[in-house]
């Protein structure tokens, strides 16, 4: 083999392997990046349904609430007014607004 063809040979090998690193980073990059955002969607679902189900759990003491015109706070209701604005901190409702968004949900 000439000194030509043995530097050309050379070179195409190291252009196939630096060709073969990039796409491995790239797969790896791809593959790493979806995991996190199935991770992220999973947690973002998993924090909706335990927000619902506070919710979905105050609904009879909201009622109950909104019937007595605030007379009758049960735990529930009371736990799920917390949670709510603890999520939204700047959130400017009145309990009763409150109560009736949750029997309105």
């Amino acid at each position: 083999m000439s000194r030509k063809s043995l530097f050309g040979a050379a070179l195409l090998l190291a252009l196939t392997s630096t060709a073969q690193a990039s796409s491995f980073v790239v797969t790896t990059d791809t593959v790493v990046r979806g995991v996190a955002a199935s991770t992220d969607a999973t947690s973002d679902a998993s924090s909706s349904l335990r927000d619902k189900k506070i919710v979905e759990a105050a609904r009879d003491d909201a009622a109950s609430f909104v019937g007595s015109q605030g007379a009758i706070r049960g735990a529930k209701l009371e736990s799920a007014f917390a949670h709510i604005r603890e999520q939204v901190p700047t959130l400017q409702a009145s309990d009763a607004q409150l109560a009736q968004a949750i029997l309105a949900y």
